[in-house]
């Protein structure tokens, strides 16, 4: 994967604006520790930071053909099907990298090539004969991409924090901003980047910049179309998408590894890969993460009914992994607060983020790529909400219980010219109305076509987010077989009663891998990504979060009240009774993400236009 930014300017020339994209690029360095590139012309400029995967040689960026010039941070998974096609088109190439075979699509096929991709990108294609600027996100959203239009043209990169290095783009946010941080984060909108000047295009999307202006369109969704297969011929069909999904993203040209733990998705990926290894002769390596204290501690709940860890042992001995388990400590994990949201240009999901920070780093020190078991829960139906009357009818997000709680902290003199439950309603509705039914629909079935798109386009993408910053900020690329667009589209499709075989979460999923996995693990109840249960945590949070308020300019205050944070400190969270966000992020995440929050207003020096 890498790091990519860009600068297109039809008002001057830009052919000498080195020291500008020097600063956009030094700090996209940890994306793409290998290899830095750059193009300068009249009215482009781009910058690119590699890390290399697939065909060092012939994979340098930016990379011209012609008048054509690619910017591109991602992995195709068909590249070898592509350049053979081009090549009986008569196309030649001078190795097998995925970056000429994408530009190379471009020329023959224009804009028509995405429907032909399969894989995860963020690319920006400059035609110089045209002066013309094509962009796209890969259909999932898997890979990030952030645009600008300021007075000095169109800029765009892999994070914001290349963009705030443009003297254009300055770090305010307005009242829009603070109603997503404090209503909806760590989620954002689909075409946010928090910050007013900071625009991200959303997942399947295209965008073109010329001197006429910016068109961005949607070029992919999941389409409802009937499903005629009966249950077990859906399990088969999709044990094939599964199984060849995983085996693509197992190429690469440096070292692999799994994330395994212990849970259904990442034990089918594993499952897969250590196959595959085996028949090349080679032992695959698995990697887990745990926290100290953790074992003595673990209280079962209705989104973590058992522990992970048992679980990971016996995947590791049944797939015959050689297994590495991090173990990380609480003061570690509280340090990397700051690092995780320097990573993630915002507050995010506090340990959980900080956790994976610590986790990606340990897994660099032997790997440049991993695979991991993300999605599966928003595509497949794995969370409790797709099931729980309660969640499953709440307006709005059914993962956001804490609404009302959440605007109570807000400074009176902010946002109170909005009702907080209809904004994130009016959130939720602008994804409902792009959903795709049948006519013959059910009320169940449309209700579910519903959950799938606020999950793919909303939970989906904090947990995205997070897995390409922490992973990305080490240079460990992390792919995720899971979110391949053949098995998002196929599993929107499928019925109700069928996704949830035996009336189990993911129960398809389970009966298409039984044959993988043994057989209590395919049927474990699931348990989300592990988080500590060390009650010295939530006592180091509540102390960090008692030093922020001391500050006399502590910067949580020119957005929440200083007394009902106060409150908050006092009654140690039971002033504040729901979770913040989704599963995991209770008491002591709550008061990690808002010193997260307190840290990133500082850092970034943001501010806050009423």
């Amino acid at each position: 994967m890498c790091g990519i930014a860009g600068w297109i300017d039809f008002s001057r020339n830009i052919r000498n604006e080195n020291a500008v994209m020097e600063k956009m690029s030094r700090v996209l360095a940890p994306r793409g520790p290998d290899e830095s590139g750059a193009f300068f012309s009249e009215s482009c400029c781009f910058v690119h930071r590699r890390l290399v995967v697939i065909d060092p040689e012939n994979g340098k960026q930016p990379m011209t053909l012609g008048s054509y010039t690619i910017c591109y941070n991602g992995e195709l998974y068909n590249t070898a099907e592509l350049q053979g096609e081009l090549e009986r088109l008569g196309y030649a190439f001078s190795g097998h990298s995925d970056t000429e075979v994408l530009l190379t699509s471009y020329i023959q096929w224009g804009e028509e090539c995405l429907e032909r991709f399969n894989g995860i990108y963020a690319f920006a294609i400059w035609d110089g004969e045209r002066k013309r600027l094509f962009m796209a996100r890969d259909r999932a959203g898997v890979k990030p991409l952030y645009y600008s239009v300021t007075d000095s043209g169109l800029l765009f990169a892999s994070e914001p924090k290349a963009l705030l290095m443009h003297p254009s783009v300055k770090p305010v946010i307005d009242g829009e901003g603070v109603a997503q941080i404090m209503l909806l984060g760590p989620a954002v909108k689909p075409n946010s980047g928090i910050f007013r000047e900071i625009k991200q295009v959303p997942p399947g999307c295209k965008l073109r910049y010329t001197r006429e202006g910016l068109t961005l369109e949607s070029y992919w969704q999941p389409t409802a179309e009937p499903h005629k297969e009966t249950a077990e011929e859906t399990a088969e069909h999709l044990a094939f998408l599964i199984r060849d999904s995983v085996t693509r993203q197992l190429v690469s040209d440096v070292p692999l590894c799994t994330f395994l733990s212990g849970g259904l998705d990442s034990s089918i990926i594993s499952a897969i890969a250590a196959e595959e290894y085996r028949k090349k002769g080679e032992t695959l390596s698995t990697w887990s993460v745990d926290y100290k204290g953790n074992r003595e501690n673990f209280r079962a709940s209705l989104f973590q009914p058992d522990e992970d860890a048992p679980w990971i042992v016996r995947m590791s001995e049944y797939i015959k992994s050689s297994h590495t388990n991090v173990v990380i400590d609480t003061e570690q994990l509280a340090d990397a607060l700051y690092s995780s949201t320097l990573a993630r240009d915002a507050a995010g999901m506090a340990d959980v983020d900080s956790s994976l920070y610590l986790f990606c780093g340990e897994v660099k020190k032997n790997f440049q790529v991993a695979v991991s078991g993300e999605c599966a829960d928003e595509i497949f139906g794995g969370y409790p909400w797709f099931r729980n009357e309660e969640m499953l009818n709440r307006s709005g997000f059914p993962w956001a219980a804490a609404t009302v709680e959440r605007y109570g902290l807000i400074r009176e003199d902010i946002l109170r010219n909005i009702s907080p439950e209809e904004y994130v309603r009016q959130a939720a509705e602008e994804t409902l109305d792009r959903t795709s039914y049948l006519d013959s629909d059910t009320p169940v079935e449309r209700k579910m076509r519903g959950m799938f798109m606020l999950n793919f386009y909303w939970f989906m993408q904090t947990l995205l987010t997070r897995k390409d910053r922490c992973s990305m900020a080490h240079g460990l690329e992390v792919r995720v077989p899971f979110c391949d667009h053949r098995i998002a589209q196929y599993a929107y499709n499928i019925p109700p009663e069928i996704k949830f075989y035996r009336e189990r979460e993911k129960g398809i999923v389970r009966m298409a891998m039984e044959k993988v996995l043994p057989n209590d693990v395919a049927w474990r109840k699931k348990s989300p990504y592990p988080k500590t249960h060390n009650p010295d945590y939530t006592a180091l949070m509540l102390m960090r979060f008692g030093e922020v308020l001391k500050k006399p300019d502590c910067r949580l205050c020119e957005i929440m009240d200083r007394g009902k944070l106060e409150e908050l400190r006092d009654s140690e969270g039971a002033a504040f009774s729901k979770n913040w966000y989704g599963q995991l992020m209770t008491t002591p995440q709550m008061f990690a993400y808002l010193i997260q929050l307190e840290y990133w207003l500082r850092k970034y020096d943001v501010v806050i236009e009423k």
